[in-house]
C-alpha cells in the first residue's frame, strides 16, 4: 500500500522538476538554495573511501539535507556495506525507511538512529519505523535511567528490541551521561538488566564532540577525534568490567571537523615523509592512531565514525582547517543561495565603504556566526577579520574579481581571521546588508540593483530549514554549469 505522505512528496517533486529543470540560475525565484551535484559527490565520495581505507565503519548523518537523492550518495551503492543512519527528526527516519527497505531487498543491512535522547512522544511513530525495517533495524540513544520505559515500550509494540547507543558527554555540554559521573555506571547495570530480559540490544557508545567547530588549526580537530575516542573506548572498559562476555561494542565517534580528518593524506598513504619539528623527525599522529585503532578492533571493538554536513560543508567548517587547504576551502563547499540586489547605498557603509541590500536574511540564511580565533586575531595589523553571516562566490558579475591568499585561495590559511570580499554584514529577517572588507584604497567590485549574487552559508544545516527544496546544478558540465538539473525536496518538520 502506497505511503500517502510520500506520494505526496513524489507529486510535488515532479510539479517542481517539470517548473525548473532546464532553467538558469538568472530565472529562477530568489531566494533559493542550490547545491552542486559535483562538489557534494566528491565529499560524499572521500568519506566513503576514507572510512573504507581504515577498516572504520561508517555512518552517515542526514539532518542537513533531509533528502532521499543525497542520503544515496552518503551510503555509496558497494552492496556489501551496510546501509547505516543518523537522523535528527522521527520525520527524517519516517522518509528515509522506504529507502531502507529498498536497501533491505538488495540484501544490504540497514539500521537507522534516531540520535535524541528518547523521549515518550517518539515512541508511537519509532515503533511504526521499527515495525517496517524489522530486526536490528532502529538504534536509539539513551543518557538516562528514566528513557528505559520507552525502549521497552518499541520492543512490546513491534516485537523488535531496539539497539540501544549509550550518548556520552564528551565535555560538549549538549547531551549525553559523563563516565565520570554516579549516572553512569547505574544507567549501565539497568541497561545490562534489560539486555538480559530480551527487550533491548547494548550496542554501543556514542559521542559528538561539537567543540571541535572552534578549531582554528590544522590538527587541532584530529586531536579532538583523539579524545572522543578514548572517552568511547573508557567507557565501553566499564561495561566489560560489568559484563566480560558482552558482544562486541560499537564506538560511534564524530562531527564533521573531527571525522573527515581521516581523510589525511598520512592516513591515505599519500604522504610518505614524516612530519619534522624543531627537534627534527617526528612521527606522524596518524600513524599513533591507527595503530591505537588496530589495538581496540582486536580487542573486539567495532570503531565507527559518523558526520552530517561534510557533503555541502559551509563557512564553519571551511574555517576549522581540519583537513590541508587542498581538501577543505571554499572549493569544496557545496550549497550557496541566489539571491537578488534589491538597493545599493555607495557611501553608507564604515569610512564611507560601499553596502548593498539583497532578499536573503536570517529566515534565508540562519544567524550563526563563524567565531574568530582569539589567540590570533590581533596578530597582524593588516588582517580583515570574517564577520558576516555569509559571504559572497566570485560568481555571475564578482566573477574573476576575488582576491586570494598566498595559498591560492580566497578562504585562505588565515580564514576566519583574515579575509577579502563582500561578506553578509548585517542581517534581519528578510534583509541581508552586504558589506565590504578590504584594504585601505582597494576599491569593492561594484554591485548594481538586479544584480544576482551566490551567497556561501555559515551553517547549512541550519540555512537549510528555510527551504521545502534544492535546486541541483553541475559544475562538471562546463558552459552549462547554471543550469538546473535536478530538484530534491527536503522534509521539514519534526
Amino acid at each position: 500500500m502506497a505511503n500517502p505522505v510520500i506520494e505526496e512528496l513524489k507529486q510535488k517533486q515532479d510539479a517542481l522538476r517539470a517548473r525548473f529543470v532546464g532553467k538558469q540560475l538568472s530565472e529562477v525565484p530568489t531566494p533559493s538554495v542550490v547545491l552542486d551535484l559535483k562538489q557534494v559527490m566528491v565529499n560524499c565520495e572521500r568519506m566513503l573511501e576514507a572510512a573504507e581505507n581504515l577498516g572504520l565503519q561508517w555512518r552517515a548523518h542526514i539532518k542537513t539535507h533531509k533528502t532521499t537523492e543525497l542520503t544515496r550518495l552518503q551510503v555509496g551503492n558497494h552492496l556489501t556495506t551496510p546501509v547505516l543512519l543518523i537522523v535528527s527528526t522521527i520525520l527524517e527516519a519516517e522518509n528515509i525507511t522506504p529507502l531502507l527497505k529498498e536497501y533491505q531487498s538488495k540484501d544490504r543491512h540497514v539500521n537507522v538512529l534516531f540520535s535524541f535522547p528518547l523521549f515518550a512522544s517518539a515512541v508511537p511513530r519509532l515503533t511504526a519505523v521499527s515495525s517496517q525495517l524489522g530486526p536490528d533495524g532502529l538504534s536509539v540513544m539513551i543518557d538516562h535511567v528514566d528513557q528505559l520505559p520507552y525502549v521497552k515500550a518499541i520492543h512490546t509494540s513491534s516485537g523488535h528490541p531496539p539497539r540501544v547507543f549509550i550518548k556520552i558527554d564528551v565535555n560538549y555540554g549538549r547531551a549525553g551521561v559523563k563516565t565520570d559521573s554516579p549516572e553512569y555506571p547505574a544507567l549501565v547495570d539497568v541497561l545490562l538488566a534489560a539486555e538480559r530480559e530480551g527487550w533491548l540490544v547494548l550496542h554501543g557508545l556514542y559521542t559528538h564532540a561539537g567543540q571541535s567547530y572552534g578549531a582554528r588549526k590544522l590538527g587541532d580537530a584530529m586531536h579532538v577525534l583523539h579524545a572522543e575516542f578514548i572517552h568511547a573506548h573508557n567507557a565501553a572498559l566499564k561495561i566489560r568490567e560489568k559484563s566480560p562476555d558482552h558482544a562486541p561494542l560499537v564506538l560511534s565517534v564524530g562531527a564533521t571537523p573531527t571525522a573527515t580528518t581521516i581523510q589525511s593524506p598520512w592516513f591515505t598513504g599519500e604522504c610518505d615523509v614524516h612530519r619534522a619539528n624543531s627537534k627534527g623527525s617526528m612521527r606522524p599522529f596518524e600513524e599513533e592512531l591507527k595503530e591505537l585503532w588496530g589495538g581496540w578492533q582486536k580487542e573486539g571493538y567495532v570503531l565507527e565514525i559518523h558526520a552530517g554536513v561534510y557533503p555541502t560543508l559551509d563557512l564553519q567548517q571551511v574555517a576549522t582547517h581540519a583537513r590541508h587547504i587542498g581538501l577543505l576551502s571554499e572549493e569544496d563547499i557545496g550549497i550557496s543561495v541566489v539571491a537578488e540586489v534589491a538597493s545599493v547605498y555607495p557611501t553608507r557603509g564604515q569610512n564611507s565603504k560601499p553596502e548593498a541590500l539583497i532578499n536573503a536574511g536570517s529566515l534565508a540564511l540562519g544567524r550563526e556566526p563563524v567565531s574568530l580565533d582569539k589567540q590570533t586575531s590581533n596578530n597582524e595589523e593588516t588582517a580583515k577579520p570574517y564577520t558576516g553571516w555569509g559571504a559572497l562566490m566570485p560568481w555571475g558579475v564578482l566573477a574573476g574579481t576575488e582576491e586570494k591568499d598566498r595559498s591560492g585561495k580566497i578562504l585562505g590559511e588565515r580564514f576566519p581571521n583574515d579575509f577579502r570580499g563582500w561578506q553578509v554584514g548585517k542581517i534581519s529577517q528578510e534583509h541581508g546588508i552586504l558589506t565590504w572588507v578590504g584594504d585601505e584604497g582597494k576599491k569593492a567590485p561594484e554591485l548594481k540593483v538586479g544584480d544576482r549574487v551566490r551567497v556561501w552559508p555559515n551553517h547549512a544545516c541550519i540555512m537549510g530549514a528555510g527551504f521545502e527544496y534544492y535546486l541541483i546544478i553541475d559544475s562538471n558540465c562546463r558552459g552549462q554549469e547554471d543550469k538546473v538539473r535536478d530538484v530534491w525536496c527536503r522534509w521539514n518538520g519534526w
